[in-house]
């Protein structure tokens, strides 16, 4: 399983953002997917995640009204559009499979938001 995420990078506070997640080793279309972030000195966090489908989403509170998260199974890839971003949005975002992590993160990609 290989889980390619890109697209962070340096933003202002109230930026935007959109990362990607290139998937590979599962059955993308059957798997309900969700982007994590882990902040330095903090445990990892569930931020989005979407069913397999593509018709269920569920947003933590913290990024509701300001993140998208979508998919397209053709490419195999999932995506968080980031809105609005704040300082406290910081972190490494890695993408993985949901409920259930697989064993293998990838590196995941860095969001720094400036105030």
């Amino acid at each position: 399983v290989q889980l390619q995420a890109s697209g962070g990078g340096l933003v202002q506070a109230g930026g935007s953002l959109t990362l990607s997640c290139a998937a590979s080793g599962i059955i993308f279309s059957i798997n309900n997917m969700a982007w994590y972030r882990q902040a330095p000195g903090k445990q990892r966090e569930l931020v989005a995640r979407i069913s397999g489908g593509g018709d269920l989403t569920y947003y933590a509170h913290s990024v509701e009204d300001r993140f998208v998260i979508s998919r397209d199974n053709a490419k195999k890839t999932t995506y968080l559009h980031m809105n609005a971003l704040k300082p406290e949005d910081t972190a490494v975002y890695y993408c993985n499979t949901y409920p259930s992590p697989h064993e293998s993160w990838g590196q995941g990609t860095q969001v720094t938001v400036s105030s």
